[in-house]
């Protein structure tokens, strides 16, 4: 593939380049392999359970010797649990389920795969961008950073979704770049549009992305009158919008279960808030790195062609909408960021590929490039180690043990209420109980600010109306709430172990 950059590249001949790719993309799946059985607890839980929860119910539907009363609990689990978006990947993992069993690494398996799978689009699509430079460099920080790691192992749709976004950013690329013959037919406007509108159907919030990349590519290239007589790219718009809107009009219209998942996700009062500004620059900072992002938004001046700028401020200007709509969510939910990282990998190609070259030019001896590719090499085997210590500290195992436990003990009944992990999450998966959750210190903050009142006794009497049993295992979220504290105390202890207190509700300790 030829690239729009003129410099030497530092990772030729080609045999090189095809090494270095090689042992990138196998490194960044190896790591992101490691440790696969541990429980998927390391990163957002509650979003990790809630899909194990829906795969597992959608397996056991048809699953054979599975006994009546779990097969019945986890459908309800399953069905009873808010459908956020499309259930894809969890009918993904549900169906592999046939063949492997119900093994929770099967969606980190499937998170890894999609999350190489996107940067090998990445790469091709700043090769023809910026250069092979600044792909490779580009391509190792996406695949790396340490954040990114982490996230694209998760059991979410997110991996999924900015695999599906990066795909859509190469295939438009292709489709619209005029120098190349053939690249803006049919076949190229058809994939970006099946692309970009799954990605879309996916999660919601690509169309940001989607967009973005889109309308940054065409402004860049083509004057309006241009783009309105362009049947291709109205197939492209035709097909990106037709999944999702069909979606929408089936959960709001037709089943109503969308309408409530869409509130509460813009607050008005949090665009004067400098702090929510902080806690987003925070979450940013967090996800894709302060040096790194520095230098994604300095290569908005140092990158050479109008076509790659128009590209970067369009999906720039496209997070910036994005963080602003999603106000609470962008400061409060570091996983909003995944799309973030190809942004900022795109927008660092341009002073890679300077560097790069600069290296080139000065590493005309076989023995000064080897020893600047072992320089390369080490950081990335350092990068990459960091985060394997990162996962071996923490054994979630022995979790499985203690929730099943207290599952056992309320003989998976009704009648709980819980202030717990994840939501009732770890419960209703390893422990096969439902329970009325508690809210934790943070929900009742988020009442706060959309400008409700939280009622501790109004609330306590209504959780705890026909129940036996209150549950605590969060004894952290416990102390930051001495109100429910001082009032649990007022019940005698029914049981307790390592790890859980249940205190029964209908045996107030006299006084």
């Amino acid at each position: 593939m030829n690239s729009p950059s003129n410099s030497q590249s530092f990772f030729s001949p080609r045999w090189f380049l095809i090494v270095t790719l090689v042992v990138l993309f196998g490194l960044g799946l190896a790591i992101r392999l490691y440790d696969l059985t541990n429980l998927p607890l390391d990163f957002h839980p509650t979003r990790q359970l809630l899909s194990a929860l829906k795969a597992r119910g959608m397996y056991y539907q048809t699953a054979p010797g599975i006994s009546d009363w779990q097969r019945q609990m986890a459908l309800q689990q399953w069905r009873t649990r808010a459908e956020v978006e499309p259930e894809v990947v969890e009918h993904l993992v549900a169906f592999t389920y046939q063949f492997t069993g119900e093994h929770l690494w099967v969606a980190r398996i499937y998170s890894s795969l999609f999350w190489i799978i996107g940067g090998i689009f990445l790469f091709f699509l700043i090769q023809d961008l910026i250069s092979t430079n600044g792909a490779v460099i580009a391509t190792a920080y996406y695949l790396f950073f340490p954040y990114a790691i982490i996230a694209s192992r998760a059991f979410q749709p997110d991996p999924f979704m900015v695999m599906l976004i990066i795909a859509f950013w190469w295939a438009f690329h292709f489709w619209i770049v005029p120098h190349r013959e053939g690249s803006r037919g049919w076949l190229f406007a058809i994939l970006a549009g099946l692309l970009g509108g799954f990605a879309i159907f996916v999660k919601f919030y690509a169309v940001f992305f989607v967009a973005g990349a889109a309308l940054g590519e065409l402004l860049g290239r083509y004057k309006l009158r241009d783009l309105i007589r362009n049947i291709q790219l109205w197939l492209i718009v035709v097909l990106g919008i037709l999944p999702g809107a069909a979606y929408l009009f089936y959960g709001i219209v037709l089943n109503g279960f969308l309408g409530k998942q869409f509130s509460g996700r813009f607050i008005p009062s949090l665009l004067l808030s400098p702090l929510n500004y902080v806690n987003w620059t925070v979450k940013a900072d967090l996800a894709a790195g302060g040096v790194a992002i520095m230098l994604g938004l300095l290569g908005l001046f140092i990158v050479r062609e109008r076509s790659a700028r128009s590209l970067l401020i369009g999906l720039w200007a496209a997070y910036i909408l994005y963080g602003l709509y999603f106000d609470y969510h962008i400061a409060t939910h570091d996983y909003y960021q995944e799309p973030f990282i190809p942004l900022v990998a795109i927008s660092l190609a341009p002073a890679a590929d300077w560097l790069m070259s600069r290296l080139a030019e000065m590493t005309t001896a076989r023995w000064t490039r080897v020893a600047a590719s072992v320089v390369l090499l080490y950081g990335v085997l350092t990068t990459a180690w960091d985060v394997h210590s990162q996962l071996k500290a923490v054994d979630y195992r022995p979790q499985a043990a203690m929730w099943a436990e207290i599952g056992t003990i309320f003989n998976h009944g009704s009648g709980v209420v819980a202030l717990t992990q994840d939501y009732g999450g770890r419960l209703a998966y390893w422990g096969w109980q439902n329970a009325t959750i508690w809210p934790n210190s943070g929900d009742i903050d988020y009442h706060d600010v959309r400008g409700a009142t939280f009622k501790f006794s109004q609330t306590f009497n209504n959780l705890t109306q026909g129940r036996h049993y209150f549950l605590v295992t969060d004894f952290a979220e416990l102390d930051r709430q001495p109100q429910l504290k001082q009032q649990l105390a007022g019940y005698s202890v029914y049981q307790q172990g390592d790890g859980f207190v249940i205190y029964d509700l209908t045996r107030p300790v006299a006084r």
